[in-house]
């Protein structure tokens, strides 16, 4: 049944059998206490047939029996029998109903129109058709008001009620409505025979035109569509109105504003016998919120990309800068006598381009400058940094300047470099005199050498120094050892025995233990496939071996 769509019950001598007997008995039905005439209840038989009678009816249509009271008025009325398709403001249906009493259940009823007219059918026959009725329940907390079309018909000693719905056509216009506020959506008829077209407000919000103005014709569109996008919006058209190809197509549109805004149109056509189009139906969505937040992620996907270029392009130039200066990973040497095998393995994620170096070189007067340095930080800065004190550190040696007062010098310039993003540097400088086998060593911050010798592994006592880059006031001292032949030195950095999470000292055991066990022809590979596993690195690596 539509929305609008009215039930008759026609009639009012009720529901007779041949001879004109009555199918219901004349019966009065008296509330809880009172007193009044006749039974009690229906006769089952009669009710069977009202029920089978509804059966048989479309929409919503009951059967009421008066109760009375003391006084003999009608108090109150009972619902006994319901058509299948019968739906109450609360969404009760067909046999929910039955049994329910009219003023217990819809209270506001009372001393309505609406009532009255019951009052008035049932005692003088003719049938009840007032004005649409309101009607307020709340459910679930929520009031809720409908309009009804009742009608109401007596049927024996009571009344066949009839009613239609009135404002479901309203509530749906509304749902409308709202679905198009929130899609940002509005719907549009073309009338190709009749030249009529229809635009819902929407649509006229959107393109932003005054609602006196008449609707835009198919082809009129362009008229406020950009330069650049009316041949695209054109060709859509054409292949819609000629063809009858359905549409969906985006276009810019400038409004009276001048606000550019981004319209979709989706629509199809309604054809007649001879394939022509005869009717165009569709909406139009504003798509101009996702379209900006489509530019904005662009344009921050573009910047991501070129600082992630710009990061790339530094990362490649430290690296390049860095294997300039350190240019073989791993290499043995030979100098005044001993050999110098050197490991360094850079952990390279992202700009993670770190600091950490070492220098061995033959010096004039025959001995040899073993230096390595771990410099803070990462990225060009650290690798700039390590390059500064790395050949400063080779010139002032050269010039036969003692170990301690180059530490102090390397110290002033940090301290005195223009930018100090690097902050500080450990660093271990070892001249080793062949004519006496003895070796010179001082310290800045850095972990202490590991000596090996006869097969027992411990770290030599640290000379005092601080790191380089820490005070103004720096002291550093010297320490010296003879080495014999068997000996092994190692010269490390922090990123062999570190691990996140763990104390110092156990790194430094962890090394002892493996270069014990290392104690032969390969010690720094030994040292090297104990300790450092891929997944366990967070720095880079440099080590000096250095034996006798």
């Amino acid at each position: 049944m539509t929305d609008h769509e009215e039930l008759v019950v026609a009639g009012t001598s009720g529901f007779g059998a041949a001879g004109g007997d009555p199918v219901l008995a004349p019966s009065r039905y008296a509330l809880p206490g009172a007193s009044a005439a006749g039974d009690d209840a229906a006769p089952a038989a009669p009710l069977s047939a009202v029920q089978q009678v509804l059966d048989g009816l479309p929409g919503s249509a009951i059967f009421l029996m008066p109760l009375y009271g003391d006084d003999g008025q009608v108090a109150d009325f009972r619902i006994m029998a319901a058509a299948p398709e019968s739906i109450d403001i609360g969404a009760r249906r067909g046999k929910e109903l039955v049994g329910l009493s009219v003023l217990e259940t819809y209270p506001s009823v009372a001393g309505t129109e609406l009532w009255e007219g019951y009052l008035q059918a049932l005692r003088s026959g003719v049938r009840y058709e007032g004005d649409p009725f309101e009607y307020e329940e709340v459910l679930a907390g929520i009031p809720r008001l409908s309009r009804f079309a009742v009608r109401a018909a007596a049927c024996q000693d009571g009344l066949i009620v009839s009613w239609v719905r009135l404002d479901s056509g309203e509530r749906e216009q509304r749902r409308l409505t709202v679905m198009q506020r929130l899609g940002r959506m509005g719907w549009a008829d073309w009338d190709l025979t009749q030249s009529v077209i229809t635009w819902s407000d929407e649509v006229y919000a959107m393109f932003g035109r005054d609602r006196s103005l008449a609707p835009m014709t198919l082809q009129d569109l362009a008229a406020q569509v950009v330069t650049e996008d009316r041949a695209a919006l054109a060709r859509a058209v054409r292949a819609l109105l000629r063809q009858g190809r359905p549409a969906d197509h985006t276009f810019r549109i400038s409004t009276p504003g001048g606000e550019i805004r981004h319209v979709r149109i989706v629509a199809e056509a309604e054809m007649d016998v001879l394939e022509h189009p005869v009717e165009v139906h569709g909406f139009f969505q504003d798509l101009t919120p996702e379209k900006r937040t489509q530019q904005q992620l662009l344009a921050h996907q573009q910047a991501a990309l070129a600082q992630q270029s710009l990061l790339t392009a530094e990362r490649d130039l430290a690296g390049r800068l860095q294997h300039a200066l350190l240019p073989l990973p791993q290499q043995s040497l030979r100098l005044a006598g001993l050999t110098v095998e050197v490991a360094y393995q850079p952990l390279q994620e992202g700009l993670n381009v770190g600091g950490d170096w070492y220098s061995a070189i033959e010096l004039p007067g025959g001995g040899a400058l073993l230096v390595i340095g771990d410099v803070a930080g990462h990225g060009l800065d650290a690798v700039a940094t390590m390059a500064q004190l790395r050949f400063t550190a080779k010139g002032m040696a050269i010039t036969g300047m003692p170990l301690p007062a180059i530490l102090t010098r390397l110290n002033t310039l940090l301290l005195h470099t223009s930018e100090r993003s690097f902050g500080t540097a450990t660093m271990i400088m070892a001249h080793f005199d062949p004519a006496t086998s003895e070796l010179t060593w001082v310290q800045a911050g850095h972990l202490p050498p590991l000596l090996l010798r006869e097969g027992r592994a411990s770290y030599l006592p640290a000379p005092r120094g601080i790191l380089l880059g820490a005070t103004t006031t720096p002291r550093y001292e010297a320490a010296s050892l003879r080495l014999v032949p068997g000996d092994h030195l190692l010269l490390y950095t922090d990123g062999l025995v570190e691990k996140p999470g763990e104390d110092l000292t156990e790194g430094l055991a962890r090394l002892v233990g493996a270069a014990a066990a290392s104690n032969g022809s390969r010690v720094l590979d030994g040292i090297l496939d104990a300790l450092v596993t891929p997944e366990g690195r967070r720095d880079d690596i440099c080590a000096l071996h250095i034996s006798m």
